[in-house]
């Protein structure tokens, strides 16, 4: 089994790369799945959040409110850390596991969609790492399309993040997705034939 650590700063194109490579036969793991699995299911992470967060993040289902631990995270690095620190491990466990059984299951190529592959320093449990990236144009346009930012709120968000130059140190394979839809499509099969071939 080859497995593929797909990584790269928001709005660099990852998704649709796994996309791509789901449809060549792939199975995805994606990595924010398995945090909403952790934050909703695992009731040690919970009750861990909920004492370093306090009740204002339990929404008035009973659940985890994303966009409320998110409000707290987001520009204050202390409680980003502690947030990594409580769910980082758990999801690489998770992640473990869903890999062993893919392996037992005979699967060929897995590729785990991972925005913090590198940060979360998870690069072991990958055979390659493939960066994306796209010019800092192109990703505030995705973004003011995708999530309806602001120039000055995508510049906030990208800033937050490893630079280009650091995940490119790590990559094992980049792929520049500042092209049409069907060049990137071509680009990802001929990738994925070196692998499978």
């Amino acid at each position: 089994m080859k497995i593929i650590g797909i990584t790269g700063g928001i709005g660099s194109g990852k998704s649709t790369v796994a996309q791509f490579l789901a449809e060549l036969g792939a199975v995805i793991v994606d990595v924010d799945k398995v945090g909403h699995e952790a934050l909703n299911h695992d009731n040690e992470v919970r009750q861990r959040l909920e004492r370093v967060f306090g009740q204002q993040i339990v929404g008035a289902d009973g659940e985890i409110d994303r966009a409320k631990l998110g409000e707290i995270v987001f520009g204050n690095s202390e409680a980003r850390v502690q947030l990594d620190h409580i769910m980082h491990p758990r999801m690489h466990d998770m992640t473990k596991a869903q890999l062993e059984e893919y392996r037992r299951q005979g699967v060929g190529v897995v590729v785990v969609d991972a925005p913090l592959l590198i940060e979360a320093g998870w690069t072991s449990l990958v055979d390659e790492v493939w960066v994306t990236i796209a010019s800092e144009a192109t990703v505030l346009k995705r973004l003011g399309k995708r999530m309806g930012l602001t120039a000055q709120e995508s510049k906030a968000r990208i800033q937050a993040q490893l630079s280009l130059e650091e995940r490119i140190e790590h990559a094992d394979v980049v792929i520049d997705t500042d092209c049409g839809l069907a060049e990137l499509k071509a680009k990802v099969a001929e990738l994925e034939q070196r692998l499978t071939g």
